[in-house]
């Protein structure tokens, strides 16, 4: 066997030995189970999850609204096409607020009309359990009137206007499954990844068996080799269970090669920032802290590019990429090598005796 085969061959023993070893790392085990149940009930949870983002797509038992004023009938009509918005309509603005006071309604909306305006004030519960579920169904029920009056003075106008476009029955889970779930499933192994390769390498350093590494032989570089190529393969293989779990519950996830592709590249650039960073310091306890740090930062500066990568995983997952999409993802990759490339040259100039 050459010498060159040997070396790689040392380095995918490296690799399986880390791999070995995250089944006693109970926190990791712990983060893994999560997101196994996240993905295998995502159809459940959904639900659950999605009233916290959008508390109006839970349906309801339906509340009550009591309205009065001059435009009292155009919320009336309006609530007409909801089937959890009931109204009431009171003859004067004090006997709607003695109504809301005494618990007869769960919000009031008063309406005053001048000028071709409709100005409303909404009266809800402060600080009650209920006020979010109000305030979104209170939203809805203006939205309606907003549109109903658009349809209708547009009528009257001499110019023709663009049609109001019509309601799509679409599934009111859709925004929260494919914004906020799916990138969610595939951005956090690559997060974890790199804390692992942060204590993997670490550990090795302060406990002192990094010269057992060392004979065998193994340079400083294939040693890092090695533990990158673990904690970076196991994240678009979780990503790829996650996808399959999705499709079992019934979410589609299209384009999942140029997804794997994001994951990896966030994985790799990940934990190559983590191993650096556990090369340059030594110590576990400070290279998690600067990792974090670097992490957080560093994908807060993402928003500054012109698709988050958030909205390049949904776009993606929908099969609506567009140009820009595909070549966010290609510069993804492209940073993932650049990033292996710079740090095997630090690793190769750093002392690996000074570790020890």
């Amino acid at each position: 066997m050459s010498g060159d085969g040997l070396l790689s061959d040392a380095r995918l023993t490296i690799a399986r030995r880390d791999l070995s070893s995250l089944s006693r790392e109970k926190t990791i085990v712990l983060a893994l189970l999560i997101q196994l149940f996240i993905a295998a009930f995502s159809s459940f949870l959904v639900v659950g999850l999605s009233s916290l983002y959008d508390p109006g797509s839970v349906s309801s038992d339906g509340i009550v609204v009591g309205v009065t004023g001059d435009d009292a009938q155009a919320l009336v009509d309006a609530a007409e096409e909801h089937e959890s918005i009931r109204t009431l309509t009171y003859a004067n603005e004090s006997r709607l607020r003695q109504a809301y006071q005494d618990g007869e309604v769960h919000a009031a909306m008063v309406t005053d009309g001048g000028g071709g305006r409709i100005d409303v004030e909404v009266l809800v519960p402060r600080e009650s359990i209920e006020t979010t579920l109000l305030v979104d169904q209170a939203r809805t029920l203006l939205e309606t009137v907003e549109r109903n009056e658009r349809e209708i003075r547009s009528a009257s106008l001499e110019r023709t206007l663009v049609p109001v476009p019509d309601d799509v029955d679409a599934s009111q889970y859709f925004g929260f499954t494919y914004t906020v779930l799916v990138p969610l499933l595939l951005f956090l192994p690559p997060f974890i990844s790199g804390s692992v390769a942060v204590d993997a390498l670490t550990e090795e350093i302060e406990r002192d068996t990094l010269e057992l590494l060392r004979v065998a032989p193994l340079s400083l570089v294939d040693i890092v080799d090695g533990k990158a190529l673990a904690m970076v393969v196991i994240a678009p293989l979780q990503a790829l269970l996650w996808v399959f779990l999705l499709g079992v519950n019934g979410i589609d996830v299209a384009n999942i090669l140029p997804l794997l592709a994001v994951v990896t590249a966030f994985a790799t650039i990940v934990v190559v920032v983590g191993l650096l960073l556990g090369v340059l310091t030594g110590r576990r306890r400070q290279a998690q802290l600067l990792y974090s740090v670097v992490v957080l930062f560093g994908f807060g500066l993402l928003t500054l590019l012109p698709e988050h990568p958030a909205t390049t995983v949904a776009k993606l997952a929908v099969d609506s990429a567009t140009s820009a999409t595909m070549a966010h993802v290609a510069g993804y990759v492209t940073v993932a090598v650049l990033a292996v490339l710079a740090a095997r040259a630090v690793v190769a100039r750093t002392d690996a005796e000074a570790l020890s």
